[in-house]
């Protein structure tokens, strides 16, 4: 499935895919802007049937590999599953469907993180349903600080509110002390750092910091998912050098709304006409 279409000097000029269950994942485009930005990339937002989070396994499995089938039918040269319901539950199915293609997760960089960023080692990590009901994060954790102290902490309406757009005011400070208050209270039990375990809570960390507390890091896997994917490419020899390209948005539902509200993710205007719909079960 190499399909690979090097040019000269201009390296492998193929595009990269990125998908996830909505416009959370454009947190993680942004990251890998900025860290490749000579790289061509596709972005695939599923909004027809978000969230993932609330899914089973199974589901969210089958949808991942529709949507990464989608992204090989467009030529990509690698995936990077920015959702860490998806990286969380798909990613060994993912890996065995499309190999030797590089499927990149954000669950393994976020632990990563994590753990670089602990001083006492207690960490907590917010995330959807079903990444905390997987137990990816305290999996990948435990591989790398065994002591760890690992609490997880499911936040389902902040992803309803990050797609809505509501990333400020007082309902987002209720809702975020609601979950984060039993955690993060008073005491030498309290968790040095927090995992943004899902690509929608990064806009809602001002809220979220100020739950938690100014003296706890906040970890987002964005970054640290990006340069895991420049070291991939790298190592496989698959980095473009050409001029930076335009991204191409693909959305399964309402392309005016993913314009609208994807580009508080993004931090970069998005047009409506920027964006194809597509149907991944077809």
């Amino acid at each position: 499935r190499c399909g690979c279409s090097m040019s000269g000097d201009k390296g492998d000029a193929r595009p990269l895919g990125i998908f996830d269950s909505g416009m959370g994942g454009l947190t993680v485009m942004r990251a890998v802007r900025r860290a490749l930005p000579q790289e061509r990339i596709i972005y695939l937002g599923d909004t027809a049937r978000l969230p993932y989070g609330t899914k089973s396994a199974d589901t969210v499995t089958r949808y991942a590999l529709q949507a990464a089938e989608h992204l090989m039918a467009r030529d990509v040269k690698a995936i990077l599953v920015a959702c860490n319901t998806a990286s969380a539950n798909a990613l060994p199915a993912l890996a065995r469907a499309f190999d030797p293609l590089p499927i990149i997760g954000v669950v393994e960089p976020g632990a990563e993180a994590a753990v670089a960023a602990t001083r006492s080692g207690n960490i907590a990590v917010i995330a959807t349903e079903g990444t905390v009901r997987g137990g990816a994060y305290r999996a990948a954790i435990h591989a790398r600080m065994p002591h760890a102290k690992v609490t997880e902490i499911a936040c389902p309406l902040f992803v309803a509110l990050a797609e809505e757009g509501l990333t400020q005011g007082e309902i987002v400070r209720l809702v975020a002390s609601r979950y984060l208050d039993p955690v993060f209270g008073a005491g030498d039990a309290r968790p040095d750092t927090l995992v943004l375990g899902c690509t929608h809570f990064p806009v809602l960390a001002e809220a979220i910091q100020q739950a938690a507390g100014k003296d706890v890091t906040l970890v987002d896997s964005a970054e640290t998912a990006a340069t895991d994917l420049a070291r991939v490419l790298a190592a496989r020899g698959l980095l473009s050098k050409g001029p930076a390209q335009s991204p191409q948005f693909l959305a399964t539902d309402a392309a005016a709304r993913f314009a609208r509200i994807g580009q508080l993710f993004l931090f970069a205007p998005i047009n409506e006409d920027q964006v194809t719909l597509v149907d991944l079960s077809a």
